[in-house]
């Protein structure tokens, strides 16, 4: 690998370490997954990841040409993926207290943790941007291995955040619930926000 390809394998890592933040997913992960047993979690943690890193790789290789196809914008999607995480939201700041709406019936590894939290548009964005920026094998394999140790970053911490369940115990995760609710729907309108200004930019 050239100096060229660890460059760009430090700016992928980089890049969508700041924008997937995973320590950010902790207390979102243990209010998903709250009354859920240590085993559930733990796949719920690689489902997450996984089903993220299926996400980013599908849209790295057909990104362009899917949205093309189907005729949506990036901005589109962005807002798209804003007001899904408003909804997981508000159910965070409202859900019942002893059995958290989100664990009901639904595989949170799914929606709204591998996407559009994790995988959402700002990561999906960045990572074909640096895809334009490909132009041989080796810079290839320099992107997908920046993207490969995010992922790997984003599972170890999902996995091991269960630790912290057993010192915060039951009332803690209820907290963390409410302030995680508060957080992500700021996150969400601000998702929605910037795709109306993006819009209005390319509209005007």
């Amino acid at each position: 690998m050239g100096s060229a390809d660890a460059k760009l394998f430090g700016e992928v890592v980089v890049t969508l370490f700041v924008i997937m933040d995973p320590p950010g997913t902790i207390p979102l992960f243990l209010s998903l997954t709250a009354g859920h047993t240590v085993a559930a979690r733990t796949r719920t943690a690689w489902q997450a990841a996984s089903t993220a890193l299926l996400v980013i790789a599908v849209f790295a290789v057909f990104g362009e040409q899917l949205l093309h196809y189907l005729g949506i914008t990036l901005p589109a999607l962005q807002c798209a993926g804003g007001l899904l995480l408003l909804l997981v939201a508000l159910e965070l700041l409202t859900g019942d207290e002893s059995e958290p709406k989100a664990g009901q019936g639904t595989n949170v590894a799914l929606v709204p943790l591998g996407t559009p939290l994790l995988a959402g548009p700002g990561a999906i964005v960045a990572v074909m941007v640096f895809v334009r920026r490909v132009d041989t094998w080796h810079g290839a394999l320099a992107l997908a291995g920046g993207v490969l140790a995010v992922h790997l970053v984003l599972w170890l911490v999902m996995r091991y955040s269960v630790v912290v369940i057993r010192v915060i115990r039951d009332s803690g995760v209820l907290l963390v619930t409410r302030i995680s609710g508060l957080l992500l729907s700021a996150i969400a309108v601000q998702m929605v926000a910037n795709a109306v200004r993006a819009f209005i930019t390319g509209s005007s």
